[in-house]
């Protein structure tokens, strides 16, 4: 799948707030140990993370090469590595594994946070936040655009839709055996858009790219066409004309025992 650091960053504030609220959550005085910003992207987040813990050793991790460009140059004292997330593990025990809306890629993510637990250093953290917003009509329109035109041949063994995240309490059940304490809540953000338009730009960053991908070129303004007309008759103009997009974020921070 291409990511676009471009892409990504045309919504930074609002995609960097739920960095924020999530970084909230993780005490200032958290234990010595290495800082991981696990699917740093561009570096928005992980640019929180220096701030917040200067002179921790923050370290950025991701697979995408345009992505990690964009983080590099945007803080270029920063040590990020180019990896797959499904096999990394630190190298040290860590105080922070620190995950932006990486998560839900991911298969099995669940085992595979409860195996970063064992790269944590007693009393570190795992603070997570990811998207749950398959529900929303962001991307239940995605799914029948796919199947609208002529570029639905892409999708004939079937659609990049992720799967679903699993119910609250099976984060509980995963990490409790090796955490402390478990924290896990949804917070639903609201976004006012521009219009129609700035919603389809919103998830070009990041839900629709799989979709994109598998779209011939030559038949992508088609697709993008007709799902920006789906989304402009989902989403109702405010009264100032603004499209409100609603999205759901699940959140989780573990604390080793």
């Amino acid at each position: 799948m291409a990511w676009s650091a471009a892409q990504y960053l045309k919504f930074e504030d609002e995609r960097t707030r739920p960095a924020a609220d999530l970084l909230a959550q993780v005490p200032a005085d958290l234990r010595a140990g290495t800082v991981y910003d696990l699917g740093c992207g561009p570096g928005n987040s992980t640019e929180l993370l220096a701030r917040r813990f200067p002179g921790r050793g923050v370290r950025g991790v991701d697979n995408a090469a345009d992505m990690l460009k964009a983080a590099r140059q945007r803080l270029p004292g920063i040590d990020f590595v180019e990896c797959d997330l499904a096999r990394w593990r630190p190298p040290d025990p860590a105080a922070l594994l620190f995950a932006n809306a990486v998560f839900q890629w991911l298969p099995e993510h669940v085992a595979l946070m409860t195996r970063l637990m064992d790269g944590l250093r007693p009393g570190g953290m795992l603070a997570v936040q990811m998207p749950d917003n398959l529900m929303e009509p962001s991307h239940l329109l995605m799914e029948e655009s796919a199947q609208a035109g002529p570029w639905k041949s892409a999708f004939a063994e079937g659609t990049p839709r992720r799967q679903p995240l699993p119910a609250p309490a099976a984060y509980f059940d995963a990490l409790g055996p090796k955490a402390a304490r478990v924290d896990v809540w949804h917070t639903v953000y609201n976004h006012p858009m521009a219009d129609a338009a700035a919603i389809v730009e919103w998830v070009k960053g990041t839900g629709l790219r799989p979709y994109l991908d598998r779209i011939p070129a030559q038949e992508r303004d088609g697709f993008l066409a007709d799902y920006e007309a789906r989304i402009a008759a989902a989403y109702a103009p405010m009264a100032d004309g603004r499209r409100l997009l609603r999205f759901p974020r699940l959140f989780i921070v573990a604390v080793k025992a």
